[in-house]
């Protein structure tokens, strides 16, 4: 991983830990986990998968 990588996850992580914050002094902590246990699960199912992953899932062509 570079740095300039490094730098945006960990520019991820801290807008995730202020909007856990807001969600959870607007609305309690049990909100705040469940929106982003939501979140983690509609990532896990409409995430484009990496091409080598996509690759993998498509049928095989038939050489001649």
């Amino acid at each position: 991983m570079n740095d300039q990588e490094t730098q945006s996850k960990d520019n991820y992580f801290q807008q995730l830990a202020e909007i856990s914050n807001a969600m959870s002094a607007a609305h309690g902590r049990d909100f705040a986990i469940g929106t982003l246990v939501l979140a983690a699960r509609y990532v896990a199912e409409h995430a484009t998968p990496p091409a080598a992953e996509e690759a993998a899932r498509m049928p095989a062509v038939a050489q001649p």
